[in-house]
């Protein structure tokens, strides 16, 4: 029988007595549970001990990730040292009277203008531009965005100081100390993140060791993303389910799973995590996601939220609020107009100087190919293009001349899992035709497609017409120009699944911009040159 605590009239409390007391019923299992008649409300537990807003955001705790704070430092080092390299060769290249730092009369202000204003105006402008922001640092092409921007504004202020002062400026020798400083910059970044990036790969430092909240498949899936990108430094150390605990438990997970908690911050210490990425359908549940908030206020810990828009990229996702519920809007994937007409005339115009300055590599390729097999130098096969339409791939022959007769006895040794034929060790492919793919100059013979409009510098690879029909997600390739490189050939070529191959160039497909081909053809370099998934 349950029994009820009532009080015995109903006397006006204190606010202090309603906050620390409640009427409770027992029920027969012995548990506490809430008096429907009773008008006292149950204290809340705290969150945690360190829950709400700080007073004082000069107090905070450190975050618990702080790779960030020497990777920072040494960027503070690498700029200071780029701007004052830019200032001495604006000076070394030009006469000191007009190297436009100083004018008559001013000769003590020369050197500490070059060597120490001007490089405190670039930190300035660069951190003003987010140019030091953590969550830039080290992936994607929005840390170089940012250097650009600073670069435009250093460039505007000089202008505005020498016209406000009326000082008589060297614009050649100013336009050479920002064009260089510029250059010095993204090159000393560039150093930077390479070493970071070997850091993360090599000896797992300089990482956010993150806890995933969601469903399995949700958390999973997030997994399965990071491991292909260990670049990005995200390192999952565990899952917190939300639900299906007991279903998973003996599932066999790449991190400990957990059931979900009240707090999840006695977790976040019981792992050492610093970060917690919410998966999923977790993210879509507002109530939720400000909880697990304001838990960790204070506490250092980061927290990112990985919605169900998989594969879109943040330039086509935009935070719009309406009454406090931030609703994402995603854009089109752009596929015309001036950015688009950019890349057309980047295409023709670096495919022309290609073609014009690397004639007399193609001659000397052309001889390799015929002392090591009588035949063409080219070979021509028929690819698909643009909105489905053919044309004929132009390559240097690699294969012996009867290598499609003998492609039939190969069948079963095809290491694809797709529509491509692939052997590692391909018996049709003669020794300088080996040494051409593994060098990618096999494919140079392309920029005449790139020339007449059939190709591009960068997009998806052009595959076979015989191939497949090309048809579900498969056909959406088809929505651009196929190109000589791509986000494929960058990130495994050949040692990438059919499936990863075309997720990748459907990505890119949604997501282009001339910023990103330019991002891809700097990243084919450093492929061509490790010569990776190269056969």
């Amino acid at each position: 029988m349950t029994t009820v605590q009532r009080p015995a009239a109903p006397t006006r409390r204190s606010r202090s007595e309603v906050d620390n007391r409640s009427e409770v019923a027992t029920s027969r299992s012995g548990e506490a549970v809430p008096d429907p008649k009773s008008f006292e409300i149950a204290p809340q537990p705290a969150v945690h001990v360190n829950g709400g807003v700080p007073r004082n955001s000069w107090r905070r705790r450190r975050r618990a990730s702080r790779w960030h704070r020497p990777y920072i430092a040494a960027l503070l080092a690498l700029d200071w040292a780029a701007v004052a390299l830019a200032s001495w060769l604006a000076i070394a290249a030009f006469d000191q009277a007009d190297a436009g730092f100083r004018t008559d009369g001013a000769d003590e202000w020369f050197y500490p203008t070059a060597y120490i204003l001007l490089p405190l105006g670039w930190w300035m402008l660069l951190w003003a531009n987010g140019a030091y922001d953590r969550r830039h640092l080290g992936l994607g092409t929005e840390e170089y965005k940012r250097v650009s921007r600073a670069t435009v504004a250093i460039a505007a202020t000089v202008s505005f100081i020498a016209f406000a002062t009326k000082t008589e400026l060297s614009r050649l020798s100013v336009a050479t100390a920002v064009i260089a400083a510029f250059i010095f910059i993204l090159l000393g970044r560039t150093l930077a993140r390479r070493t970071l990036h070997v850091l993360r790969r090599r000896r797992g430092s300089a990482t956010h060791r993150t806890l995933l909240v969601g469903t399995l498949p949700e958390a999973m899936e997030i997994c399965t993303a990071v491991a292909r990108t260990p670049a990005a430094g995200l390192v999952p150390v565990g899952i917190q389910l939300t639900e299906g605990y007991s279903a998973a438990r003996g599932l066999l997970t790449p991190v400990p799973v957990h059931p979900a908690r009240g707090d999840v911050l006695p977790l976040v210490r019981e792992l050492g995590a610093d970060t917690i990425a919410v998966c999923g359908s977790v993210s879509v549940e507002p109530g939720e996601l400000r909880k697990l908030a304001w838990q960790l206020e204070g506490s250092g810990v980061d927290l990112v939220v990985a919605p169900q828009l998989t594969d879109i990229a943040g330039p086509r996702v935009h935070i719009r609020p309406i009454e406090g519920l931030p609703l994402l809007h995603v854009e089109e994937p752009t596929l015309s107009g001036m950015a688009w007409l950019g890349k057309n005339m980047l295409d023709r115009v670096a495919a022309a100087l290609g073609l014009l300055v690397l004639t007399p590599l193609f001659a000397a390729i052309a001889v390799g190919i015929k002392l090591s097999d009588r035949g063409p130098a080219f070979f021509r096969q028929t690819r698909v293009g643009h909105e489905g339409r053919t044309f004929r791939v132009w390559k240097f022959r690699t294969m012996y001349i009867d290598a499609e007769e003998r492609r039939a006895a190969l069948l079963d040794q095809n290491e694809s899992d797709g529509q491509l034929f692939k052997i590692r060790n391909d018996p049709r492919i003669f020794p300088f035709g080996r040494l051409l793919r593994a060098s990618s100059l096999d494919e140079l013979p392309q920029l005449i497609n790139v020339l007449k409009g059939e190709m591009s510098l960068v997009g998806p690879r052009p595959l076979p017409a015989d191939d497949g029909d090309y048809l579900g997600d498969v056909r959406r390739r088809l929505l651009v120009r196929p190109g000589i490189t791509g986000l494929w050939q960058v990130s495994g070529r050949s040692d990438l699944s059919w499936d990863e191959a075309v997720r990748l160039d459907l990505y890119y497909v949604d997501n282009w911009s001339l910023a990103y081909d330019l991002h891809i053809l700097w990243r084919t370099i450093g492929v061509v040159t490790a010569r990776k998934g190269a056969y």
